[in-house]
């Protein structure tokens, strides 16, 4: 008896469990085709989204891209918002919308630059998109490995508060010996070949000099296109464009009126921040301190322009002080040290030299009597 009231109440268990699951799957079904449904409500209301027409990628500069596009003559706007998603793929992938139907980017061009776009329509809470159309610039041409390696740029502020451009650069492995590079920066519209080179043995431009520039230098965040092509009589030479931010390149100039004294037994310093016209928050330093007499070395970094340190007074110091950009206007590379300035005494080395002096000083009277007695 007892056996079959358990088997009863299983089956009635399993009877009800089957019916939930029966509803879940149910419910399941219909939330998916409310899903399903959802973005496609504006179709059944007789409302497509077409692609862009005439997409086309235009070369307008040294590393610029124009992209440009039309609005689908097909496409009904009615009281719909009409925008444009953008994505370019390579050579840095990007994605972007725009009311507008065209958009300029800056990109190394040498191994190509594909993008795409496509419509996105909006009504309230409503996004529909269209199939994308895709464009693409193929790389320049050029053999293999015969473009330039290992570009490296540096910015200087001058005093006269004009940007100064140093760049250097290695040969293409496969580079003919014969191979011929040739330099230019753009800095926004403005565009210029350069005319002071230095060539490695055999011949090739590899290093470029402008001692003025069309670089703003209060700018922070702007780009540097480099582009360098080349020729031979061997080989096709491929171009090379690399991309530099402003500030991230600029060799900063060394702190200025360094001043450094004893205050009993502590040692202070003070200077001005590099020529720049950057203010002072936007630098931080390195403070070099050498004790000649023990040869312990410090390097302290400091965000302002005033350091107190105790000392060993028995002791003398040589002292350097370099400087970057603080972290929040972009690092750049740091200065050159400043001038040695030597601080404070060395107690055990001035002894030395006042035995050395009294010794000197007592041979030479001793060979002034020798000589007096022999000559009497």
């Amino acid at each position: 008896m007892l056996t079959r009231h358990i088997c009863w109440y299983v089956a009635v268990l399993t009877y009800h469990l089957k019916i939930m699951a029966s509803m879940m799957k149910v419910f399941l079904i219909l939330l998916q085709t409310a899903n399903v449904l959802q973005p496609s409500i504006p179709q059944a209301a007789g409302v497509q989204v077409f692609p862009p027409v005439n997409f086309t990628l235009t070369v307008s500069a040294l590393a610029q891209v124009l992209l440009q596009w039309k609005p689908n003559p097909n496409q009904e706007q009615k009281t719909y918002t009409i925008r444009y998603d953008v994505k370019i793929l390579s050579p840095v992938p990007e994605e972007y919308d725009t009311k507008k139907t065209r958009s300029i980017q800056t990109a190394a061009l040498h191994n190509g630059f594909s993008a795409q776009v496509r419509t996105l329509l909006l009504h309230k809470d409503l996004q529909m998109r269209s199939d994308w159309v895709k464009e693409e610039l193929p790389p320049l041409p050029g053999a293999p490995e015969t473009s330039v390696t290992n570009l490296s740029c540096v910015t200087r502020i001058t005093v006269s508060s004009a940007v100064s451009l140093h760049c250097t650069w290695l040969p293409g492995q496969r580079a003919p010996e014969d191979a011929k590079y040739f330099l230019f920066y753009r800095y926004e519209m403005y565009t210029e070949e350069c005319q002071d080179y230095s060539k490695d043995k055999w011949n090739r431009n590899t290093e470029c000099r402008f001692s003025v520039t069309h670089i703003d230098p209060e700018e922070i965040d702007n780009v540097i296109v480099i582009h360098i092509n080349g020729s031979s009589k061997y080989a096709a030479i491929k171009p090379f464009q690399q991309l530099f931010k402003q500030n991230a390149i600029e060799k900063v100039n060394v702190p200025r009126n360094v001043t450094v004294f004893l205050e009993q037994n502590d040692l202070l310093a003070t200077w001005e921040k590099p020529f720049s016209p950057f203010p002072e928050v936007c630098f931080e330093y390195e403070f070099y301190l050498f004790n000649l007499k023990s040869g312990n070395k410090q390097i302290l970094k400091i965000s302002s322009n005033y350091f107190r340190l105790r000392i060993d007074v028995t002791s003398r110091y040589s002292i350097q002080i370099r400087a970057n950009h603080h972290i929040c206007c972009t690092r750049g590379f740091w200065s050159d040290w400043s001038e040695i300035i030597y601080v404070g005494q060395n107690k055990h080395e001035d002894s030395i030299a006042w035995i050395l002096s009294v010794l000197c000083v007592s041979m030479c009277c001793t060979f002034l009597l020798v000589a007096i007695i022999c000559k009497m």
